[in-house]
Formats: structure tokens, C-alpha cells, sequence
């Protein structure tokens, strides 16, 4: 047994784990890549991309910003949902944690939608959020992105996700993994309206969401370096009792391999994403003035 189980709370709230501290609490941000410091104001310059080229987890906020034109968007409601299905409670209920991740991140769960332009297109995004519990899908995410889709086809937009998932949520289980088939129809209702679907893909994507809407789109974006995986390569390693190449999983190795169409530094992901939509959606029409007969220009004359 652990000499710390055995101390008394005072001294264990001293010892106790502590979370990192978020970007924003911080002058100086580590690189997940290679552990340096890097200064703040230089790495939201960046986009919250490292001199090491790590891209760094950011909010569906700074998505929007980055994303839409001008910086200009507006949230999309979401519908509420049953909070706790099951009762579900391992060492803490899920209420709980689902309290703790509301506080963390000042929203009801990991989807987050808006619609505006991008590149003179009208374009909904919805972003997963992995700080809220790992972006893991479960209903609440689930009734996000069918309100997203919903949004698209009411507004003849196209449909762009930004994921980023642990995968299914288990604490609600067979209800979270009835999301994967939602989903998949909500996508088929934009296809159907003859609107894209595009995907863009961020570190990391794994689980039942990459086996899902996650590479059903009509283009498949990626950051660079991120893992995108349905189970992860340590899981793999220990079953095979093999080392894996380098770089696998990670966005290059799919692209070689087709899983992915295009990986984009962050700095480049808008005009690309503005680019593509200009190649699918066409322009909005302007109504031609109907032709005057030459009788009455004539007359008017």
C-alpha cells in the first residue's frame, strides 16, 4: 500500500496530484512536444502552435475565431438532455464529474456550434472540446451535432466539424454509442440537401468517433502530428508484442495511406477550408434584370 493513503487529510491535500495549469493561468506554456517553455503572448500570435510545431489544444472559441471570417459568428442553442441515464458511479458519480468538467469549462458538455462565413461561403462548425471529459460522445453531444447538421440544411450551409475525442463516453454506455448511427443519418441529411460535409481532424481523434463521423466526410483535414487512432498504439503494442513505426497514427502516416486527404498547419487551415468550400458550393446567384423588349426602349425614348 502507497505510505500516502495513510496521511492525514491536511498532509494529503499537500502531496495530492495537482492539474495542470490552464494556458490562460500561465506567462510561460510547456510544449507538449518537447518540454519547452514557450511565452505566452507568442504562442497565441502563433495560434497556440510551439517553435516545435506542436499544435496545441485550443477552445471551440478560438476555433470560431480563427475559422470564420472576420471572426464573426453566432452560437448555435443546443437542446438539453437527460444528465445521468444510468446512475452511472465508478469512484465518483457521474453528476460529479460532469459538475467538475462544467466548471472547468464554462459549458454544458464537449460541443460547441456556430454559423457564419468562411471565405464567402455560409459555413455551421461545430467543435468537440477535449477538455470536457476527453470530448468523449455521449447524448448531449450526440443531439449537438444533429442540431448542427439540422442548422446546415435550414440554412443551405456547409457542415465543417473540428473533432477531438477520447471516443464513446462509458458512463452512459449503450446510450452513448447509440450516437455513432445518429450521427451518420445527420450526415446523410446534409449530403442528401447536396451540402458539404467536411472534416477536419486535431489531436487527438480516437474510438467509436473516428469510426463514426469522423471519416465520413467529403474532405478529411488534419493538423500536423495528430493522433488519429481507433485504439491506441500502447493498447496495439501490447497485444502484438510488437514496437510500432514511427509516426504512426499521427496525420502524415494516414495521409500516406489515404485515411486523410490533406494535413494543414493552422496558420493555413482557413484559406484552405475556404478554398475547398469555394470549390463546392457555388457562388450565391444574382437574379439577371429580365431583358426590356426593344418596342418599349423605343418608346422610352
Amino acid at each position: 500500500m502507497n505510505w500516502l493513503t495513510n496521511l492525514p487529510p491536511g498532509l494529503k491535500s499537500i502531496f495530492a496530484r495537482k492539474d495542470e495549469p490552464e494556458s490562460g493561468d500561465s506567462l510561460w506554456v510547456k510544449c507538449p512536444k518537447t518540454g519547452e517553455l514557450v511565452y505566452r503572448e507568442d504562442l497565441e500570435a502563433a495560434l497556440w502552435v510551439t517553435p516545435s510545431g506542436a499544435h496545441m489544444r485550443i477552445t471551440p472559441e478560438q476555433r470560431f475565431k480563427y475559422l470564420f471570417d472576420g471572426g464573426i459568428w453566432s452560437e448555435i442553442g443546443m437542446p438539453s438532455v437527460i444528465k445521468d441515464p444510468l446512475k452511472f458511479k465508478d469512484d465518483k458519480r457521474y453528476v460529479d464529474r460532469l459538475k467538475s468538467a462544467r466548471a472547468k469549462t464554462g459549458r454544458d458538455d464537449c460541443m460547441v456550434a456556430a454559423h457564419g462565413e468562411i471565405g464567402g461561403r455560409r459555413a455551421v462548425v461545430l467543435v468537440q472540446d477535449f477538455a470536457f471529459m476527453g470530448g468523449s460522445l455521449g447524448m448531449a453531444a450526440g443531439e449537438a451535432f444533429i442540431t448542427a447538421a439540422e442548422t446546415a440544411v435550414a440554412k443551405k450551409a456547409a457542415l465543417v466539424v473540428v473533432t477531438a475525442s477520447g471516443g464513446a463516453r462509458m458512463q452512459e454506455s449503450s446510450f452513448a454509442l447509440m450516437q455513432m448511427p445518429r450521427t451518420v443519418l445527420a450526415i446523410q441529411d446534409v449530403k442528401q440537401a447536396r451540402l458539404p460535409y467536411i472534416v477536419i481532424l486535431s489531436d487527438p481523434t480516437s474510438g467509436g468517433v473516428l469510426a463514426s463521423y469522423a471519416m465520413l466526410g467529403d474532405v478529411h483535414m488534419a493538423e500536423p502530428g495528430a493522433q488519429l487512432a481507433f485504439t491506441g498504439p500502447r493498447v496495439i503494442e501490447q497485444t502484438i508484442r510488437e514496437k510500432l513505426p514511427e509516426g504512426f497514427q499521427r496525420s502524415e502516416f494516414l495521409r500516406e495511406r489515404g485515411m486523410v486527404d490533406i494535413v494543414v498547419h493552422r496558420r493555413d487551415l482557413t484559406s484552405t477550408l475556404g478554398a475547398v468550400l469555394g470549390m463546392l458550393m457555388a457562388p450565391a446567384r444574382t437574379r439577371r434584370p429580365k431583358p426590356v423588349p426593344a418596342e418599349e426602349l423605343a418608346a422610352a425614348k
